[in-house]
């Protein structure tokens, strides 16, 4: 995460006891792991356990999308950000790391949660509503790890109140499990349905080819501070995020035929086999070693990465 950040949390966690943070780490695990992410935060302390647990790996997630959105479109500048279900702010610090001076608009049910967003960053505007009320409209509206707070059914519906709110860009983000892309799946067909264009991940705007109990996610690594795996109780100095993701545009998008790569890449002593997702639908391109030309320009390609 950005420096500044950092330094904020580490004022925060000053005289805080260690292990009071790990026992309401775990709590908030447990209520994570059952799809609730802001329900378990009850006060001030057990806020600060969602910042050194929860803050680091949705901070990656949400930076490593916007990426990918702006490998597909690096001519994209969006003329206000919206934050619904901010928490204490994680995407916000993620999008003004592409775009600094961008004003942020974070929306909040949790009071202690707004209260937390306002000491890491002052200058956004902080509003307590939900996703019951009408939405203010902005360039790029995001929502990460808030529809896992919601019934399956109303994932659609509740995209489509989003999408009303997004004058260019949409994004939505979920944990990497079969319940989190299931609400990205139906989010997407009815953002398709409504007149958007997928940016990201998929490169095509078709029917989503996955059936069955396959899933699509990817992932993202980070390294964990010493707060971090204190309060995990981990020894391993770093954590894998999955998530699964969909960015919609209110334009067309010119992917020029390109695949997404939505699987680890299965390498061999001879070649690389790379699993692919495109407007044909799903295949598996081998790429053999002998190829060298072929080869060198697929060699460094990992999961989540455009081909």
């Amino acid at each position: 995460m950005p420096p500044a950040l950092l330094t904020a949390i580490a004022v925060l966690l000053e005289g805080v006891s260690r292990k009071d943070l790990a026992e309401r780490a775990e709590r908030l695990s447990a209520s994570y792991r059952h799809g609730g992410t802001s329900a378990g935060v009850a006060d001030d302390a057990d806020a600060l356990a969602y910042v050194v647990t929860r803050m680091p790996a949705t901070y990656a997630a949400v930076r490593a999308v916007l990426a990918r959105v702006m490998e597909v479109d690096p001519e994209f500048v969006p003329a206000s950000f919206l934050d619904v279900g901010a928490g204490p702010g994680t995407a916000a610090w993620a999008m003004r790391d592409i775009w600094p001076a961008l004003g942020a608009v974070l929306i909040e049910p949790n009071a202690i949660f707004r209260k937390l967003a306002a000491k890491l960053m002052p200058d956004a505007e902080i509003v307590s509503c939900d996703l019951s009320t009408k939405m203010p409209a902005a360039g790029l509206v995001m929502a990460s790890y808030v529809l896992a707070e919601l019934p399956e059914a109303e994932a659609a519906k509740t995209a489509g109140k989003l999408w009303e709110a997004a004058t260019q860009m949409l994004v939505l983000i979920e944990p990497g499990t079969p319940q989190g892309f299931a609400r990205i799946r139906a989010a997407r067909a009815a953002l398709i349905e409504a007149g958007g264009h997928v940016v990201a991940p998929c490169t095509h705007d078709m029917d989503c080819p996955l059936a069955g109990d396959d899933w699509c996610h990817f992932s993202e690594r980070l390294a964990r501070s010493r707060d971090h795996k204190i309060a995990k109780g981990a020894d391993v100095p770093f954590e894998d995020e999955r998530y699964s993701y969909v960015a919609v545009s209110r334009l067309p998008v010119d992917h020029a035929e390109r695949a997404r790569i939505i699987k680890p890449v299965l390498e061999a002593k001879p070649g690389l086999t790379l699993p692919l997702c495109d407007a044909a639908g799903l295949r598996n391109a081998f790429i053999a070693r002998r190829d060298k030309d072929a080869f060198r320009a697929v060699r460094r390609k990992n999961w989540g990465d455009l081909t």
